[in-house]
């Protein structure tokens, strides 16, 4: 992509940029690095892994034939912590499944501080409102710790519970298989009803991935005025997403994963930077080619390399040069 037409696609999307930046990093002063040589991590976008970060073995898809297949979390109290009024509390009984799940009940701002293995510490906001939200455990089996913090004035948060957890997962690709605060939906979801359909008679996960694709850069178009005033702590919607025809890059690649999670084709949605621009892109896991980072379109006889709003807002080969060999991308969080 010539460095003129690159100016001018971000100069329309840098407020949204450095919105969504503020929201990842407000509440940590260090810049993490993703998961690494983890389930998170990968070689260059023009290079396909095995089975992803050293792996368990491969994922073999089948399409989802009825609402019974549907992976979806669950706070079921087998394994719980709460504080001392019972206000806050933190699920890890499927922690395996590569999620853990919180509700607060106070009726105040909340942050999340889940530290991985890494010793990295990613941030997330919880949505008010007092139900059980999922948040994952991407960066693979190892020990982990979380912080529930609450707002007690201003800009001012004490923590209301911390503990510390151990994950083993039953494979790498558990985390990128159910939905998460970031990519949610539930069995009555329009994007489940779309995966469904878009499943069609395909015959195999390469095809269906193609079908999702196609029908997100075709039918989503990107939101400039959203992209110009996006809240903070702004959370995206694969519904509302679908609903309004309209979106920004995080609900481009919250769908995308919605889309294709749903269906049971493990997959990352993925936030860092193209160039100097905070992005979201999505990776996807296919049962003969392995981890396909930053790849999710293929013409048929090479991968394309190519992220879903680039896709729908700019001219083919114009993303192709400006992709290249992956290099733009950096990796911050995997979700």
């Amino acid at each position: 992509m010539s460095q003129q037409l690159f100016r001018k696609m971000h100069e329309r999307k840098t407020a949204l940029y450095l919105v969504v930046c503020w929201i990842f990093f407000s509440l940590s002063s260090v810049f993490l690095t993703g998961c690494g040589s983890g389930p998170g991590g990968g070689d260059s976008a023009a290079a396909v892994q095995s089975a992803g970060g050293g792996g368990t073995g491969s994922y073999v898809w089948k399409p989802r034939t009825s609402d019974e297949e549907l992976l979806l979390p669950t706070a079921d109290g087998t394994t719980t912590y709460q504080n001392q009024d019972g206000s806050i509390v933190l699920d890890l009984s499927h922690t395996e499944n590569g999620y853990l799940m919180i509700k607060d009940t106070n009726e105040t701002k909340v942050q999340i501080q889940i530290t991985n293995p890494n010793k990295e510490t990613w941030p997330y906001p919880l949505k008010a409102g007092g139900a059980f939200e999922a948040f994952p455990l991407t960066c693979g089996s190892g020990d982990y710790s979380v912080k529930i913090l609450e707002n007690i004035s201003g800009d001012q948060y004490a923590v209301g519970l911390s503990q510390n957890f151990s994950v083993k997962l039953k494979d790498e690709f558990q985390p990128f298989l159910y939905p998460n605060q970031y990519t949610d939906y539930s069995t009555d979801s329009e994007v489940v009803k779309l995966g469904e359909k878009l499943a069609g008679d395909v015959k195999s996960d390469l095809e269906y991935v193609q079908s999702a694709y196609n029908y997100v850069i075709s039918k989503i178009d990107y939101d400039e005025q959203l992209a110009e005033s996006t809240p903070v702590n702004y959370i995206p919607d694969p519904d509302q997403t679908l609903d309004t025809g309209k979106g920004i890059c995080f609900d481009y690649a919250s769908l995308m994963t919605a889309l294709l999670r749903s269906q049971k084709v493990p997959t990352k949605l993925v936030t860092g930077y193209s160039g100097k621009a905070y992005h979201a892109w999505v990776s996807v896991y296919l049962e003969d080619r392995g981890w396909v980072d930053h790849i999710i379109y293929f013409d048929g006889k090479k991968w394309t390399l190519m992220d879903p709003t680039l896709g729908a807002n700019n001219d083919e080969k114009d993303v192709k040069k400006y992709v290249g060999d992956g290099s733009n991308y950096t990796e911050k969080y995997v979700y």
